[in-house]
């Protein structure tokens, strides 16, 4: 399509642009904008040929769009299937289901005698992580048509699955296509508008994680994703009311936010841009199956909860002076590999769960000399790392006001926790990562235990 006739269409259908997309490897379109599925057949006969498609929805995102996606393509002459998931109970991001969706990926490749089948996600958050995987497993490329502005991964390399019982990120690949119709993410609950919102607030605190690694010497910013992140939070952050009711240009803002985070993913070839303690907090509740009112906590509901969590120990972090530190004296009494081993297999009653957090225990454990070395480069560090965070950091009554605009939860009521349960998996998020966190900064430090009793306390607004 040449530029004029671009600009044509982005006006007729009021098209927004993502940025860092053109970057991407992997992805050749993302259409943003009202009435974009009417356009559906089109771009498949554009970007997949003749390929047959199979279309991977839930019960619900069927009727949302799938059902329509169908049609148009079953009338442009595409030949198309359907696997439809259930979407009572919520849908459960399980490997194995990822697996069985790749045996029918190969067996429609079986049948047909032209090219491999193009899996089309049309869902959010779990039924695209399930069709990520199964389409990288199957070896083919995959098309999405996002139902809600509910999540991050839409664009992202990443798929967050549960596999015997323990959340990873798998490394596959993002959709070629993604075709997101306002029209159709309007129409998605509240909540999940919601939960988008939350996902995408929880990469402020991320970005305060990201900047502890820095200074220590253990992650160092990326020059192209952080900008591509951090610059623009707060404007796609800026309308929450309007996620909360569904307006177009508050979700088309949202949306643009989100994706271009997961380009952000993609780019640097992990989650750190978009990921930290919050994600780790969130992911203890998911891996714990956390059920509220008959029904999984979503990703994101986890992710706001996480967010103001761990923005509530960036605000009690702020406050101290790690300059004062003992570095011997906290490193004599940190424990060593034998002693975390009996700490993380107490945390966890699943063995599979425990071993697998030692794992990732392995890749930034310090103890010893080395632990003391941490220690001093902390306190060295500490006025210059203060005063970044001080500047990058929302406070957390402000993000909790944000928060509860857009219709995200802001208690842990909201999502099923009692304050005990809460501050139990503030302990132990730690371990399940090999990610350097504010977690990590205050764990070694000795000041984790205290943070929570001062932070997290009865009267916070977390547990009203």
């Amino acid at each position: 399509m040449d530029r004029a006739s671009s600009e044509g269409e982005a006006t007729r259908k009021r098209l927004y642009t993502v940025p860092g997309i053109d970057r991407s490897a992997s992805i050749d379109r993302l259409v943003v904008g009202e009435s974009a599925l009417e356009d559906t057949a089109q771009i498949f006969h554009d970007h997949f040929g003749d390929a047959p498609a199979l279309i991977i929805a839930d019960e619900s995102t069927y009727q949302a769009a799938g059902a329509e996606v169908y049609e148009r393509l079953s009338a442009a002459d595409v030949e198309t299937h359907t696997e439809i998931l259930p979407a009572r109970s919520r849908l459960a991001p399980d490997r194995e289901r990822g697996d069985a969706i790749a045996v029918r990926i190969r067996e429609l490749d079986a049948k047909s005698s032209g090219s491999r089948p193009v899996p089309v996600a049309v869902g959010s958050g779990v039924v695209n992580d399930l069709t990520r995987y199964a389409a990288f497993n199957a070896e083919t490329a995959f098309m999405s048509v996002p139902t809600a502005v509910s999540m991050d991964g839409y664009t992202s390399a990443g798929a967050p699955l549960v596999d015997k019982g323990f959340k990873i990120t798998i490394q596959c690949a993002p959709p070629r296509v993604i075709l997101a119709d306002l029209n159709i993410l309007a129409t998605a609950p509240a909540e999940m508008s919601g939960w988008g919102y939350g996902d995408l607030a929880g990469k402020i605190p991320a970005g305060g994680d990201w900047l502890v690694a820095d200074e220590l010497g253990i992650e160092p910013l990326d020059g192209t994703v952080w900008p591509l992140v951090q610059d623009n939070l707060r404007g796609w952050l800026s309308m929450p009311e309007g996620v909360r009711r569904g307006e177009r240009a508050a979700l088309a803002e949202l949306f643009i936010g989100l994706a271009a985070t997961g380009v952000a993913m993609e780019l640097y070839g992990s989650s750190r841009p978009a990921s930290g303690a919050d994600h780790q907090i969130a992911h203890i509740w998911e891996m714990e199956d956390l059920s509220h009112r008959g029904e999984k906590v979503s990703h994101g509901a986890c992710v706001a909860i996480g967010g103001l969590t761990v923005l509530t120990l960036f605000d009690w972090l702020i406050r101290q002076d790690l300059t004062t530190i003992d570095a011997e004296a906290t490193a004599s009494h940190a424990p060593n590999w034998t002693g975390l081993e009996g700490i993380v297999q107490a945390a966890f009653a699943n063995g599979t769960i425990a071993a697998r957090a030692l794992e990732e225990m392995q890749e930034k454990w310090v103890s010893g000399a080395v632990l003391v070395d941490r220690l001093e480069k902390m306190k060295e560090t500490w006025p210059v790392l203060q005063e970044r965070l001080k500047r990058h950091l929302m406070r957390e009554p402000d993000m909790r006001e944000l928060l509860s605009t857009a219709g995200a939860p802001v208690r842990v009521r909201d999502i099923g926790l009692s304050p005990e349960r809460h501050r139990a998996t503030v302990r132990k998020a730690r371990w399940i990562r090999k990610r350097y966190t504010v977690l990590d900064i205050l764990g070694e430090a000795g000041l984790l235990e205290r943070a929570i009793a001062e932070s997290l306390h009865d009267g916070h607004p977390l547990y009203a």
